[in-house]
């Protein structure tokens, strides 16, 4: 089990991580809100647990940032402040469960066990797009029977051109709905992931699946 640890306390963030690790999980910590979102986009996390009080953006900015982008890992918030109205925007943001401090490293541990037992609530469908079968509830792909690996981020694209595919889309709906507002609109972030995807899924197979429209975007298209 793969979990991501955002805590920017050093000391705090050190003792949980090896705690985590001596029950046998894998660990990756950051200590800013910016690496969180980086991170659980970039890489497949079992669980997160995320501190509200980060530099640059909050626990709260986080949590909805991931959501909007389809990260459906389990999260745990830590803060330091107990009230109800912040337990509640930590819940509204997405957050599954929430854990003040000073908390006991034991209850921390059962709170992840039990988050990581639960199922899916709602399984999405599966999107076909000619022999490319996209899971969104298992976030997996397959081409041609072939299990194909994608990190966070570029399953969102393309689970985001596949709900289009057919159609043109414009780089910039693709950056405001895969990425989030910090970036600018000259950014050639779009055009890279578009690399890696057609890198993971046509190469391999020999058979083109997203097409370039000039000056424009993208277009998923299994006849392309």
């Amino acid at each position: 089990m793969r979990i991501l640890l955002a805590e920017d306390e050093e000391k705090i963030a050190n003792a949980v991580r090896r705690g985590l690790q001596h029950e046998g999980y894998a660990v990756e910590t950051v200590g800013t809100g910016d690496d969180a979102v980086f991170w659980a986009m970039e890489q497949r996390f079992d669980a997160i647990v995320l501190d509200v009080m980060l530099p640059g953006r909050d626990g709260f900015s986080v949590c909805r940032a991931l959501r909007g982008s389809g990260v459906s890992a389990p999260i745990l918030m830590l803060t330091a402040r107990g009230g109800v109205e912040e337990r509640i925007e930590g819940l509204d943001a997405g957050a599954d469960d929430y854990l003040v401090k000073p908390y006991a490293f034991g209850e921390l541990l059962a709170r992840l066990r039990a988050l990581l037992r639960r199922g899916p609530s709602e399984r999405s469908p599966s999107i076909v797009v000619g022999d490319v079968i996209i899971d969104p509830a298992a976030r997996t792909v397959t081409r041609r029977g072939v299990s194909v690996d994608l990190s966070t981020r570029e399953f969102a694209l393309l689970e985001f051109l596949a709900h289009r595919r057919g159609q043109v889309v414009r780089r910039s709906e693709i950056l405001d709905h895969v990425w989030d507002y910090d970036y600018d609109g000259m950014s050639n972030v779009v055009d890279v992931y578009v690399g890696y995807l057609r890198k993971k899924l046509e190469k391999p197979f020999h058979s083109t699946l997203i097409r370039s429209v000039r000056g424009v975007g993208y277009i998923l298209d299994a006849q392309s």
